[in-house]
C-alpha cells in the first residue's frame, strides 16, 4: 500500500443525519468513507472490507457501541483496528474505562468539532497506512531473503560444477599425462606429453584467474573503475556475443572513493548479467557520467523490455539481482530507477559522488 492509496473509514450510527454530518466533516481527508446504520450492518462491512478506522456511536439499538467494539476485537483481523467512540452524553470515568476495555482507542463528545474529528481520524488512518506498508516491506524482505539464500546455493553449485567440470578435469588430464611421462624410461620419454600437460595446466591457471577476477577484479584496486569496467565490458562481448560499449565522461575519468567504485562495478556487473539472462538483446550500452556533485550510471539494452511492475520496482515483482542493485545504491545515498526504453530496458542510477583522495589512492594501490 503506497502513501497515495486510500484507506477505508467505517462510520456507524443509527441516525442517517449524523452519518451525513460525519461524511461532510471527513470528506476533505480524501479517504473511502463507508456508512453503516447499525451494529449488524457494520459487522457485515467489516467482514467484506479492510477498515482502518471505525467511528461509532455509543448509543445504538440492538447492539450498542460497547458491544460492537467487543465483537470487533474478538476477530483476529481486527485486533489492531482503530475504534473511536462518539457520545452525545457525557461519559463518566467508568464509561471510558469500559470503552477502553472493549478496544476503543479514543472517544469524541458531541457537539463534534470538525477539525478535531479530522485530526484524530487522519492520525489513525495514516498509522494504518504505515502499518500496511511495513507489512508489505516485511513480506518483500522475507521473499528477497529467501531468494538470496537460493541464489547463494545456486552460486555455490555453479562454482563447484565449474571447479569439477573445468579445472578439475583439466588437472586430472594433466596428471595422467605426467604419470605416463614419468613411467617411461628416461631415454624414451615423449616430450610431447610434458608439453601437452603444461598447456593443460596453463588453461587451468587461466580459468582460475578468470573466476577470481570475476569475483573481485584486481584492476578495480590497481587501475580504478575505468580499467575494471573496460575489462568487464570487453569480456561480456566475448562471452555472450552481446555488443557492449562503454562511455565514460569525462574521458580522463577520476579515481573515486573505493567503496563507490566497488558499488558501481557491482551494479554494472549485475545489470549486464540481467541483460544476458533475460533481455534477448543484441546490444548494450554502459554510460557513466561524473558530475560535480553526483555520479550518473546508465545501462541500456535493445532487448524485449520488462513488465511495468518490474520497471516500477513494485514489491514482489523484482528479483534478488535488481533488489541488490537498488540496495547498493541506497547504501551510498543513491537511487535506482528502471524504465522501458522502446526497445529494451534502461537502468539509471544516481549516486552522490565521492572523489578518491591521494591518501586513499595510496592505500588501495
Amino acid at each position: 500500500m503506497s502513501a497515495q492509496e486510500k484507506v477505508n473509514i467505517l462510520m456507524v450510527d443509527d441516525e442517517p443525519a449524523k452519518l451525513l454530518t460525519y461524511e461532510v466533516m471527513l470528506a476533505e481527508l480524501g479517504e473511502n468513507l463507508i456508512k453503516a446504520n447499525s451494529g449488524r450492518d457494520a459487522l457485515q462491512h467489516l467482514l467484506n472490507t479492510e477498515v482502518a478506522v471505525v467511528l461509532m456511536d455509543v448509543s445504538m439499538p440492538e447492539i450498542d457501541g460497547f458491544e460492537l467494539a467487543g465483537l470487533i476485537r474478538q476477530h483476529p483481523r481486527f485486533q489492531r483496528t482503530a475504534i473511536v467512540f462518539i457520545s452525545a452524553v457525557h461519559l463518566t470515568d467508568v464509561d471510558r474505562l469500559k470503552a477502553y476495555q472493549r478496544g476503543a482507542v479514543d472517544y469524541i463528545s458531541v457537539p463534534v468539532v470538525p477539525e478535531l474529528l479530522r485530526a484524530k481520524v487522519s492520525v489513525f488512518a495514516e498509522l494504518h497506512r504505515q502499518s500496511r506498508q511495513l507489512e508489505s516491506l516485511n513480506r518483500e524482505l522475507r521473499r528477497l531473503s529467501s531468494c538470496l539464500m537460493t541464489a547463494q546455493d545456486e552460486e555455490r553449485r555453479r562454482f563447484a560444477r565449474d571447479l569439477h567440470d573445468g579445472i578439475g578435469q583439466e588437472l586430472a588430464a594433466a596428471k595422467i599425462m605426467l604419470d605416463r611421462f614419468q613411467q617411461q624410461p628416461a631415454a624414451r620419454r615423449d616430450d610431447n606429453l610434458a608439453g601437452e600437460a603444461a598447456e593443460i595446466i596453463d588453461r587451468a591457471i587461466q580459468q582460475v584467474r578468470s573466476m577470481s577476477h570475476l569475483m573481485h577484479p584486481p584492476l578495480l584496486d590497481e587501475g580504478g573503475l575505468f580499467s575494471a569496467l573496460r575489462w568487464f565490458v570487453e569480456g561480456v562481448t566475448e562471452r555472450t556475443g552481446i555488443q557492449t560499449s562503454l562511455d565514460l565522461q569525462p574521458p580522463e575519468f577520476p579515481r573515486l572513493a573505493p567503496r563507490l567504485e566497488r558499488t558501481v562495478f557491482r551494479i554494472v556487473q549485475e545489470a549486464l548479467t540481467n541483460v544476458f539472462r533475460h533481455s534477448e538483446a543484441k546490444k548494450a550500452w554502459v554510460t557513466l557520467i561524473q558530475k560535480e556533485n553526483s555520479l550518473q550510471l546508465t545501462v541500456r539494452d535493445n532487448g524485449k523490455g520488462v513488465e511495468e511492475r518490474i520497471a516500477q520496482l513494485l514489491p514482489g515483482s523484482i528479483g534478488i539481482g535488481i533488489g541488490a542493485m537498488r540496495e547498493r545504491a541506497r547504501e551510498l545515498g543513491g537511487e535506482l530507477r528502471m524504465r522501458n526504453a522502446s526497445p529494451g530496458t534502461m537502468v539509471e542510477v544516481v549516486i552522490p559522488a565521492m572523489i578518491c583522495s591521494p591518501e586513499e589512492m595510496v592505500a588501495t594501490a
